[in-house]
C-alpha cells in the first residue's frame, strides 16, 4: 500500500518557503488545482507538496510515552465496548491537548474515530481549525479518512504503532478504500455525479469575488 510518509526523525530535507499570498489550492475531482480565498482554507499548496520536518527535536524518550498513551487508549476503549481497539494522542509540544479512543458504537458515528475525535478534542481546547506545530500518535496507521483529516489539521508528523497491514490482518483493511479513489469518480463502487455544475459555480464564483479585496490588500 503506498501512503504519504513523513520524514524519519534526523533525517535531512529543508521546507520549502510558505506561499506569500496564503491563497488555498484545492484538487478537484478532475485533478485541477484551482485558487479559492486566502486563510480560510488549511491545504495549500505549497505546503501540502513540500516535503517537511518539524523544527523541533525528535525526543525518542517522549514519543514512547505519548504512543504508549495511545496503545493504552485503544485498549480502554475496546474494553468499555465503545468500538474497535484504537487511540489516538494529539501533543504539542510537550502537553497532550486532545485524545480519544475509537467511539464509533458507543456514538453510533461512522467518522469517530480515535484520531477524528482526538483532532476535535485539540481543536476545540487550541480554539483552532489549526493544529500546526502538534504531532499525532496513533495506536495504528490512520485510515484514508483519518490521515486526511491531519493534512487538513496541519499536523506535523504522524506517529503509528500497528501498520496498515497489521490493522488488515484482524480485520480493518484500508485497501478497498485506496482502491476506490484511483478510479474515475462515476466508475467508483459509490458513483459520483455531477448535477446542476452552472448553479454550483455561481456559489464558487461570489465566494471567489468576495475573497479578492483582501488577498490584494
Amino acid at each position: 500500500m503506498t501512503r504519504p510518509s513523513a520524514r524519519r526523525p534526523g533525517e535531512e530535507g529543508g521546507r520549502l518557503p510558505r506561499a506569500s499570498s496564503r491563497r488555498l489550492f484545492l484538487m478537484g475531482a478532475a485533478g485541477a488545482a484551482v485558487t479559492v480565498g486566502g486563510d480560510l482554507g488549511l491545504v495549500e499548496g505549497v505546503w501540502a507538496a513540500a516535503p517537511h520536518v518539524p523544527d523541533r527535536p525528535f525526543d525518542k524518550e517522549a514519543a514512547e510515552k505519548f504512543m504508549r498513551r495511545a496503545i493504552e487508549l485503544s485498549r480502554k476503549g475496546w474494553e468499555a465496548g465503545d468500538g474497535p481497539p484504537f487511540g489516538a494522542v494529539i501533543v504539542k509540544g510537550d502537553k497532550v491537548v486532545g485524545e480519544s479512543w475509537n467511539r464509533r458504537i458507543a456514538t453510533k458515528d461512522v467518522t469517530a474515530h480515535a484520531e477524528m475525535e482526538a483532532i476535535r478534542r485539540a481543536c476545540k481546547k487550541l480554539d483552532s481549525f489549526s493544529l500546526q506545530g502538534c504531532d499525532l500518535y496513533a495506536s495504528a496507521q490512520p485510515c484514508p479518512m483519518c490521515l486526511a483529516a491531519t493534512y487538513w489539521a496541519r499536523i506535523d508528523r504522524v506517529y503509528y504503532g500497528n501498520s496498515a497491514r497489521d490493522s488488515a490482518a484482524v480485520g480493518f483493511d484500508d485497501e478497498p478504500f485506496y482502491e476506490q479513489l484511483k478510479r474515475p469518480p462515476g466508475r467508483r463502487r459509490v458513483p459520483e455525479v455531477q448535477l446542476l455544475a452552472k448553479e454550483a459555480k455561481e456559489v464558487f464564483e461570489a465566494y471567489a469575488a468576495r475573497q479578492k479585496p483582501a488577498r490584494d490588500r
